[in-house]
């Protein structure tokens, strides 16, 4: 039935323009303002087939590469005819995607993604993984202290969801079973320590993701002088769920009081024992080693184990690699931001190479960072660091030079399916723009909504958008490049630099999409963060989801109120201070104290 009511929904979505007479209403090469005004409403039915299509179909590839098709089919009936626009709309798309990948910027982002990707798999590979958390865990002692434990492996554990996922549960599993801590509350600290970490660091899998929509975005709304990169970093205070999600796992810790269907399951498994629910259906894996010299995958992530020449796990193999990727990226940021200011390619036009030589230590690395381009600078690090890598392994007898090279381009295959939407986002992001669907949003809703409850409402529709599809990056793509040119807009914004009220303003609403996006793939349940989370944790999918929504929704409602008080004009951090005391309060009034299992004297202490 869902299948039929998706063939439905593209018949119509490719039907309209012929029944509303687009058919060569304009001429061929016009511009996105002219289509805007042409088109109308009908300019939004690429992202809303896409939006249609992934919540009918919780297919986020076939969504988006059938919205980019509607486009080309629309550009191509508005400059010609019906039987030329057949042809068109194929070719049209197919030029918009190899468009995307000839782009330097775009280019730059998909290697980096794909060598990080490679860097994780080495250094799991070696047992950095593992040691890593092994030495984590040996801090706890109690299961307020092994909850934390848990939590801090998330932050060490920075650049990757699904390496956070994989990784921290298995090695956490058997500590948390030891003080009987119910492996739904397991399941719900790997998830809440995953994508809302790498979410907002600097160096990570996501941040190529939030780069290019970011860059789409400024694009669109025609914003000159303003990096992607600076308007990441000045997003991370806004990013209230993922900052919230992390300081919740914290309070409620550290309070050990839990409520709701987590409050069940964790005196489940204080007063019995009994980790998992009973009659629960889990597949587990303990075995984390390989048992041969050969890369062997988990068909659906091509994550690779734990070689079995490592006998013991060297935590020196997992800090060096990231040390190599984290502090060469740093120098690099600055030569490079640096090398283009030089050569007069900075973003800031004011800025001449005689006054940058002239700037303090501080503003002169500002100003660097801001004009370096992170998707050249990110690649180079990480493959830097997965040069260090493979010496590593080979030098320490882990594996062979044609090993490490298996694992290098076997971890870059577990970032294949991210390259795809990330490919498939450029193009979907470029036709919106040709279609002027952000012009005609402007026109249609820049005098019609108060400033001050946009950001919450971007929020909430972020979050919609992302559970029922289950990807935060397909609602990053459709969502950014409309968001963008729409808080400009708002703020009264027009061409070239924003003002610093206007920028402020489409930062924080920048903010609502990606931090949105986290909230709903959070509580998802076909969300892979959602069900590798619950696998690592050998958790039940539908325990998880059942437990963690719960926690997720509550957090949600908290930040909405955080952007309806900074809509207002209160500052960030005042803002952050008082929902954490919200959230601390919630725990105080309605959640219940859970006992403590001494282990050693087999008893529970209230």
């Amino acid at each position: 039935m869902v299948d039929i009511i998706a063939l439905i929904v593209v018949i119509v979505a490719f039907a309209i323009p012929l029944a509303t007479g687009l058919v060569g209403a304009a001429p061929e090469g016009g511009s996105a303002a002219e289509y805007a005004q042409i088109l109308g409403v009908w300019t939004l039915i690429p992202p809303i087939l896409a939006l249609i299509l992934a919540f009918l179909t919780r297919n986020v590839i076939l969504s988006l590469f059938l919205g980019v098709l509607s486009g080309a089919w629309m550009l191509a009936l508005l400059g010609g005819d019906i039987i030329g626009a057949i042809g068109g709309a194929f070719f049209g798309s197919t030029e918009y995607f190899i468009g995307t990948l000839a782009d330097r910027w775009n280019a730059g982002i998909i290697m980096q993604v794909l060598v990080i990707g490679a860097l994780i798999a080495l250094i799991t590979r070696m047992g950095g993984m593992r040691a890593v958390a092994e030495a984590v865990a040996k801090r706890a002692k109690g299961p307020r202290t092994a909850q934390l434990a848990t939590w801090v492996m998330g932050f060490i554990i920075f650049f990757d969801d699904y390496a956070n996922a994989l990784i921290v549960g298995p090695i956490m599993r058997p500590v948390c079973d030891k003080f009987r801590i119910s492996r739904e509350r397991l399941s719900y600290i790997v998830d809440s320590t995953a994508a809302p970490i790498a979410g907002i660091f600097v160096i990570s899998t996501w941040i190529g993701t939030e780069l290019v929509n970011i860059n789409e975005g400024l694009a669109i709304a025609g914003i000159t002088g303003v990096s992607a990169y600076s308007i990441f970093i000045d997003t991370i205070p806004y990013r209230f769920y993922n900052i919230l999600a992390l300081f919740f796992v914290f309070a409620s810790a550290m309070l050990l009081r839990e409520y709701g269907p987590m409050l069940t399951a964790e005196l489940r498994s204080r007063n019995t024992g009994a980790t998992l629910r009973p009659d629960s259906e889990v597949e587990t894996d303990d075995d984390m080693v390989l048992q041969d010299d050969t890369v062997i995958p988990e068909e659906d992530h091509a994550v690779v184990k734990q070689s079995k020449k490592v006998v013991k796990a060297n935590i020196w193999n997992a800090i060096i690699p990231v040390g190599v990727l984290i502090v060469s990226a740093l120098i690099l940021f600055y030569t490079n931001g640096a090398s283009a200011i030089m050569a007069g390619a900075g973003i800031n036009p004011d800025l001449t190479p005689e006054m940058f030589l002239q700037l303090g230590f501080f503003d002169a690395v500002r100003e660097a960072y801001s004009a370096s381009d992170a998707s050249i600078v990110l690649f180079q690090a990480a493959l830097l660091a997965c040069i260090v890598a493979i010496i590593m392994g080979f030098v320490q007898k882990i594996f062979t030079l044609k090993v490490g090279i298996e694992t290098w381009a076997h971890g870059m295959k577990s970032m294949l399916f991210v390259c795809i939407i990330l490919i498939l986002a450029w193009s979907i992001g470029s036709i919106i723009g040709d279609l002027g669907t952000a012009h005609y949003l402007v026109g249609a809703l820049s005098e019609s909504l108060p400033m001050w409850i946009v950001p919450a409402l971007i929020f909430i529709v972020a979050g919609v958008i992302s559970f029922a599809t289950g990807t935060a990056y397909g609602t990053m793509a459709i969502l950014l490049p409309l968001v963008i040119p729409l808080a400009a807009a708002i703020a009264g914004f027009s061409s070239g630099t924003p003002d610093p009220e206007m920028y402020s303003y489409i930062v924080i609403c920048s903010s609502g999409v990606l931090t949105g996006a986290i909230f709903g793939d959070h509580c998802s349940p076909i969300s892979d963060t959602t069900i590798l989370s619950a696998m690592g944790a050998g958790c039940s999918l539908i325990d998880h989801v059942d437990t963690q929504i719960w926690y997720a929704l509550t957090i949600a409602a908290v930040v909405v109120v955080g952007y309806i008080i900074v809509g207002f004009g209160m500052n960030v951090w005042i803002t952050l201070l008082i929902t954490m005391a919200i959230l601390v309060g919630v725990l105080l009034a309605i959640g219940r104290k859970v006992p403590t299992w001494k282990p050693d004297e087999e008893k529970l202490v209230e």
